[in-house]
């Protein structure tokens, strides 16, 4: 019996040990995850370059010394590790979804746009609505959406931009309904609380509701949303406008390009734009100065020697700021009402030390952050811009060129940097050589490319030596 009990014993081991052996076999699965890594449409690609007169950020935020910075994606081999990032992407998929669902609301009903839109001296709005759908692939600060309007066009001119853009590459990803600039009907607590969500010059982070109100409100004329005001006045029955776009690169110097570029009808400049002694080869006119305080004040610093001492002062010379910091608003404010900046960095200064005596409301624009967001979003998007996305944006000359692109109908650029640009100086005023220098705020090798391809799509006439 014992012999018996020792038998029955064994063999039920035997086929419990087979039967673990059996479900181990079979619940040996690899855990293997399909991990799409994020793409994004760099328009330009990695290593592309622009030249205007920027200031740049101090020497601690250069970037390595490439200047190439590559999207790097990991692939997960352990388990624990790609199942935690598996519940991480998908929880942000669901934020983002939250999120999307949140602005498809809003621009079903009104957008949050008050009824004061509606004016007979403004462009009448559309409701808002999402002008590429947001890849769930893609970070929130992107924030690839928005406000769009029915702008008037300002001519009817039978082969310009807007209606050759459509036939080229750039067909796709140019808008031609979104606000070039911002003015009083824009600001509400709607769309504060939209543009809150992105600092700097992409939207209104870092800006307090009420500075936004005071300032915004006093651009209440036409002339305001308008980027050429007195076309009326000007035109001389013309149904073209064609713009000079002038930078400040050296391949200006001793270019005799000053005749050509006064022949326009209208002439933008940037930043530390010295003219006096630099005429016939840049020109006397200014019709459209673009500037952000701060590269303002910091041309009239770095090129006081070259014999920059502000923005330049004539009758038909316009003001556009581009808002990178609440001081732009405040400066705004103060100019447009004839007091003293009232706090921030320039504190007591008088507006007219930099803009002259006139300071009627008609000389003052202000580009509209959706606007620069699309600019680095659709046409100068960096890879540089995952790393330094605090910082990085185009350069003043990029968004004065491409401002021009959205409102002329013809463009001819001069002083933007071109494929030889080693062979001239930084700046066309520069009294001795100094050699282009990159900063990690810009691309400017992706600017580089883009004028390229402008230029060869016959969207822009880029100067270039032969």
């Amino acid at each position: 019996m014992a012999l018996q009990r020792r038998l029955v014993v064994g063999v039920l081991t035997v086929i419990s040990l087979l039967c673990v052996y059996i479900l181990c076999v079979n619940l040996e699965v690899p855990l293997s995850w399909s991990l799409t890594p994020l793409k994004h449409d760099y328009t330009a690609g990695a290593s592309n370059v622009s030249r205007d007169s920027e200031e740049p950020l101090d020497s601690a935020t250069r970037p390595p010394s490439a200047l190439h910075f590559h999207i790097e994606h990991q692939v997960l081999h352990e388990h624990t590790h790609a199942t935690q990032t598996l519940k991480t992407q998908t929880s942000k998929v669901s934020k983002q979804k939250v999120e999307n669902n949140v602005l498809d609301v809003s621009k079903s009903s009104s957008d949050g746009l008050d009824k004061t839109w509606i004016s007979t001296k403004g462009p009448t709005p559309k409701p808002q609505r999402i002008t590429q759908a947001a890849r769930t692939t893609e970070p929130s600060y992107i924030g690839d959406t928005y406000m769009s309007e029915d702008v008037p066009p300002q001519t009817d001119c039978p082969d310009g931009i807007q209606s050759r853009v459509t036939q080229t590459e750039f067909g796709e990803r140019f808008l031609k309904n979104i606000p070039v600039l911002q003015w009083a009907k824009h600001v509400t607590p709607e769309q504060h609380q939209r543009l809150s969500r992105y600092p700097g010059a992409h939207g209104w982070g870092g800006v307090d509701y009420e500075t936004l109100v005071e300032t915004l409100s006093v651009l209440n004329s036409s002339a305001n949303w308008q980027m050429f005001d007195d076309w009326k006045d000007r035109s001389s029955k013309s149904e073209c406008i064609r713009c000079a776009v002038v930078g400040n690169g050296g391949i200006l110097n001793n270019s005799k390009k000053g005749e050509e570029i006064d022949g326009h009808h209208y002439v933008f400049r940037t930043n530390g734009a010295v003219i006096k002694g630099f005429e016939k080869d840049v020109g006397s006119r200014t019709t459209h100065y673009t500037f952000s305080t701060n590269t303002m004040v910091n041309s009239m610093r770095s090129y006081a020697g070259a014999g920059y001492r502000g923005p330049p002062q004539s009758k038909e010379t316009r003001y556009i700021f581009l808002p990178d910091h609440d001081r732009d608003y405040l400066l705004m404010k103060a100019a447009v009402t004839h007091t003293r900046v009232e706090r921030g960095s320039e504190q007591k200064k008088d507006p007219s030390k930099y803009f002259g005596e006139d300071l009627s409301i008609e000389k003052f624009k202000m580009y509209h952050p959706d606007f620069i967001r699309y600019l680095r979003n659709r046409f100068l998007r960096s890879p540089s811009l995952k790393k330094f996305r605090n910082i990085y944006r185009p350069t003043t000359g990029a968004v004065m060129l491409l401002a021009a692109l959205h409102t002329c109908s013809k463009v001819s650029a001069y002083g933007f940097m071109t494929p030889d640009y080693k062979s001239y100086s930084d700046h066309y005023f520069d009294i001795k050589h100094h050699p282009v220098a990159f900063f990690a705020n810009h691309d400017m090798r992706m600017e580089l490319t883009l004028w390229q391809r402008l230029h060869q799509a016959g969207l822009i006439q880029l100067y270039m030596h032969k």
